[in-house]
C-alpha cells in the first residue's frame, strides 16, 4: 500500500494511522501527508527515560508510568490542591497540582498516566509538584512503549488534538514520507553552505537525536524560506528591468531650475541627493522602482512632487496614490496650493467622485487634459485610463502590496508596451531586515535630514490620574496664543475599554478646557466638513483639535505646539512617532504628552522608547524587535506569505546569505529554467508567484 502513497495522499492512507486520528488532524488543517511533515514542532523538551517507581531518586527529574489509585481535591480557588496517588506495582508516587481544580473532571482512579517532573521527599515517600502528565490509552502496553531519554517534539496543538496525538501520527508518516521529499537545492550548493538534505532537515525537526540536529534542521528550513522569497524578488526585479521599458524623461539644467522654482522651500542636502538619484533613473528607459523613506517631516512629498513635475515637463502624466481618502485629500490640497500659479492641471479621484463628475474626469484623463492625478485605490479600477502615465507615486508603501504596485504599473502601458516609473514613499522608517524582504524588489533612498528650523519635541509620559495637570498645561499654552491636538484611539468609546474622540471632545469642552474653542475631526466626517475644520484650525480659529489618527500624516500647522495622546499604549510605536510629528513644525518649543497606564511589558517598553528618542529609524528598529514583523507589516497588508520557520530578528545573517545567493542565481538563470532548476522554479512560483505577480503561480 505504501508504494501508492504520495505527499498529497490523505493521512488516513498511511498504515497505522487511525481514521479518527486523521479526522482530528483535519481540524488543524492537516489532511495530506506532506502537510503533516511540514507541520513543525514549536519547541522540544527533554524527556527522561522511564524507570520503575522503586528506582526513582529524590531531587532529580524523573519519568514514570502507573495507575491512579486515589485522588482528591482540597481547598478553594488559588489555594486549592488536587492530589493523586500513582502506583506501578513496585512503589507509589504522590502527585500534587496547585490551583488546578479543573483536574477533578479529568483525572480519576483507574486511569493510567505517564508523568514527569522533579521528585522531592514527602512523608517518607516521593512527590512531584505540578508534574507534566499524559493519559495512556487502554491498549496493552509492552516494554517497547516505555520512553527512553530523548528530545520530545512539542507541536502547536488544540484541546481536541494534543501534541502527543500529532507526534504519534508523525512517527507513522515519516518513514513513508521522507524518501519522497525531493531536494530543490543541488548537492554541491548544499555542501558549500553546510546545509543538510531537505528530507534530513525535516527528520531532524521531528525526531532529533540531539540539540545540534534541531539547530541544523531549523537552519536549513529557515534558509529555504528566505531563499524562496529572495529568488522570487530577484526574478521580479529582473523582469522589470530587462523585459519592460519606461518613458525616458527629459531632464536639463533649465527644467531642473524651473521645477525648483515651483517648490515652496529650498531643498535640504538630503532631498537634493534623492532628487539626483531619481533624476538619474527617470531619464533612462529602465523602469524605476524606488522606495523613498524618511522620518516625519523630512520632506518626502516635495521630492515626489519633483518627480511628478519632471514627467509633466516631459509632456507625460503622473499619479499619486494614497491609502486613505483623507491622505489623498491632504496631498491634493497641499500640491494644489504649491502649484496654484503654475500651468499644471491637478485633480483628485476618490470613491466619493461618482456619476457624471467621475465620467468627465476619466475622459479628461484619457485625453491627456489632467497632468497629475491624486487618488486612493480608485486609481486601480479598470475604467481609469491615462493618456501617457510616466511616473506613479505610492504613499505609505507598507499599506500596499507588490500586487497593487503591479496593477498601477499597468496603467501606463500603451501600444508601445511602456510601463511607468514607480516611486513609493513611506514616513514609517523601515528596519533593514524588513526592507530586504517586503521591498527587496525596490532600490531604497533615505532622506536622513530634517528641514532647518524644525524644533525637537519633548515627549513625556503621564498616568491617567495626572490628566488634570496635563490639560491645565495645555490651557496655559493656548492662552499664550498656541494651539493643541488631543488624540484618541477610537471615534466612539467602547464599553469603558477605549477612549472615544466624540466623548473626549464633550468632556474637555465641559471640563478641563471649558471656554476654549474645541473642535473634532475624524474619518467618518464628510470630506467638505473635514476640510472646513482643518482650514479653521490652520487659520487659528480653533484652539484645540480633538482627533483620531486621521491627523497622522500630512497635517502641517506651525502654531500647534502641544499634543496629548490618550491611551497611548493602544498605538504602535511607529504610529505614535507619526502623530508626534504633527507638532514641532514652527519656531516654538513643542511637546507631546502620552497619557497611559500600560498593562503589558511591551506597552511600557513602547512608551519608554518614545520618551528617550526622536529618531524614527531607531524607533522603527525597536518596534520591530518588540512586536515583530507580523504585527508591523502583516501578511494581509503586504501580501507576503508568513514565515513558518525563519525569524527576521534572529536570522539576519541567514537573510543576507539568502539574498546574495538568490541574486547570483538569477544573474545566471533569470527564469530558473535551466536543467535541474524546474523544482526550485515551481516552489518559488507556488509560494511567491501570486503576490509578486510572477505569472504562472503553479
Amino acid at each position: 500500500m505504501s508504494e501508492r502513497i504520495a505527499l498529497t495522499s490523505p493521512i488516513a492512507d498511511v498504515p497505522g494511522v487511525r481514521d479518527q486520528t486523521a479526522r482530528d488532524l483535519a481540524t488543524l488543517g492537516l489532511r495530506a501527508v506532506g502537510q503533516l511533515v511540514a507541520y513543525l514542532p514549536s519547541r522540544h523538551e527533554h524527556e527522561e527515560a522511564e524507570a520503575p517507581m522503586s528506582e526513582l531518586a529524590p531531587d532529580h527529574i524523573v519519568s514514570a508510568r502507573g495507575e491512579i489509585t486515589s485522588c482528591r481535591l482540597s481547598g478553594y480557588g488559588k489555594r486549592s490542591r488536587f492530589q493523586a496517588v500513582l502506583s506501578d506495582g513496585t512503589g507509589r508516587l504522590d502527585l500534587v497540582w496547585f490551583n488546578a481544580p479543573y483536574l477533578r473532571g479529568k483525572l480519576h482512579p483507574g486511569m493510567r498516566l505517564r508523568v514527569q517532573g522533579k521528585a522531592k521527599t514527602y512523608n517518607h515517600g516521593l512527590q512531584i509538584a505540578n508534574p507534566k502528565y499524559e493519559v495512556l490509552s487502554d491498549e496493552i502496553e509492552t516494554d517497547s512503549d516505555k520512553t527512553e531519554a530523548r528530545l520530545r517534539p512539542i507541536y502547536p496543538a488544540s484541546e481536541r488534538v494534543p501534541s502527543r496525538v500529532i507526534e504519534q501520527a508523525v512517527v507513522k508518516v515519516l518513514p513513508v514520507a521522507l524518501p519522497m521529499i525531493a531536494d530543490h537545492l543541488p548537492e554541491t550548493f548544499r555542501t558549500e553552505r553546510d546545509l543538510p538534505d531537505l528530507s534530513d532537515a525535516y527528520r531532524m525537526m521531528h525526531a532529533p537525536e540531539n540539540e545540534e540536529e534541531i539547530a541544523r534542521g531549523r537552519r536549513r528550513l529557515a534558509y529555504d524560506e528566505l531563499l524562496m522569497l529572495q529568488l522570487g524578488v530577484a526574478m521580479k526585479r529582473y523582469q522589470l528591468r530587462d523585459s519592460q521599458r519606461a518613458p525616458a524623461l527629459r531632464a536639463s539644467p533649465a527644467s531642473h531650475d524651473k521645477i525648483l522654482s515651483m517648490l515652496p522651500f529650498t531643498l535640504t542636502g538630503a532631498q537634493q541627493r534623492v532628487v539626483g538619484e531619481l533624476s538619474d533613473e527617470l531619464t533612462r528607459d529602465i523602469p524605476s522602482n524606488r522606495l523613498i523613506q524618511g522620518d516625519v517631516g523630512s520632506g518626502k512629498t516635495m521630492v515626489a512632487l519633483y518627480a511628478m513635475l519632471l514627467a509633466v515637463e516631459s509632456n507625460h502624466q503622473a499619479a499619486l496614490m494614497a491609502p486613505t481618502e483623507i491622505l489623498a485629500e491632504q496631498h491634493f490640497e497641499s500640491i494644489s496650493r504649491t502649484l496654484a500659479n503654475q500651468d499644471v492641471r491637478v485633480e483628485l479621484l476618490t470613491g466619493s467622485v461618482i456619476g457624471g463628475d467621475r465620467d468627465a474626469m476619466l475622459a479628461r484623463l484619457e485625453e491627456g487634459k489632467i497632468d497629475i492625478l491624486i487618488g486612493t485605490h480608485a486609481l486601480l479600477t479598470e475604467h481609469v485610463r491615462f493618456n501617457s502615465l510616466a511616473v506613479a507615486i505610492i504613499d505609505e508603501q507598507h499599506r500596499f502590496g507588490v500586487e497593487q504596485r503591479a496593477v498601477l504599473r499597468t496603467k501606463g502601458e500603451d501600444e508601445g508596451g511602456m510601463t511607468p516609473h514607480v516611486v513609493v514613499m513611506t514616513a514609517t522608517p523601515i528596519p533593514r531586515t524588513v526592507s530586504l524582504t517586503l521591498f527587496g524588489d525596490l532600490d531604497v533612498s533615505t532622506i536622513d535630514e530634517l528641514p532647518p528650523g524644525r524644533q525637537p519635541i519633548e515627549t513625556t509620559y503621564s498616568p491617567p490620574e495626572d490628566r488634570e495637570q496635563v490639560y491645565q498645561a495645555v490651557r496655559r499654552r493656548v492662552e499664550s496664543g498656541e494651539q493643541a491636538y488631543v488624540v484618541a484611539p477610537a471615534i466612539d468609546s467602547e464599553s469603558g475599554v477605549l477612549v472615544g474622540a466624540r466623548d473626549l471632545q464633550r468632556e474637555l469642552e465641559d471640563g478641563f478646557l471649558s471656554g476654549l474653542r474645541v473642535a473634532l475631526v475624524h474619518g467618518r466626517l464628510k470630506r467638505n466638513t473635514r476640510e472646513h475644520i482643518m482650514e479653521r484650525f490652520r487659520r487659528g480659529l480653533i484652539d484645540v483639535l480633538v482627533a483620531t489618527t486621521v491627523i497622522e500624516v500630512g497635517v502641517d500647522v506651525p502654531n500647534a505646539t502641544v499634543m496629548v495622546v490618550e491611551q497611548a499604549d493602544r498605538f504602535g510605536l511607529a504610529q505614535l512617532h507619526q502623530l508626534r510629528g504633527r507638532v514641532g513644525r514652527g519656531s516654538k518649543a513643542s511637546e507631546c504628552v502620552l497619557i497611559s497606564s500600560p498593562v503589558t511589558t511591551d506597552g511600557v517598553e513602547r512608551l519608554k522608547i518614545m520618551t528617550k528618542t526622536g529618531d524614527g529609524f531607531r524607533i522603527a528598529e525597536r518596534d520591530f524587535e518588540i512586536r515583530g514583523p507580523g504585527e508591523i507589516f502583516g501578511s494581509k497588508q503586504s501580501g507576503l506569505p508568513p514565515f513558518r520557520v525563519a525569524d527576521l530578528i534572529r536570522d539576519t545573517d541567514l537573510l543576507a546569505r539568502a539574498r546574495t545567493d538568490a541574486q547570483e542565481w538569477i544573474r545566471r538563470s533569470p527564469e530558473l529554467s535551466f536543467e535541474g532548476e524546474i523544482l526550485v522554479q515551481q516552489r518559488v512560483l507556488k509560494t511567491h508567484g501570486r503576490w509578486l505577480g510572477l505569472g504562472d503561480t503553479g
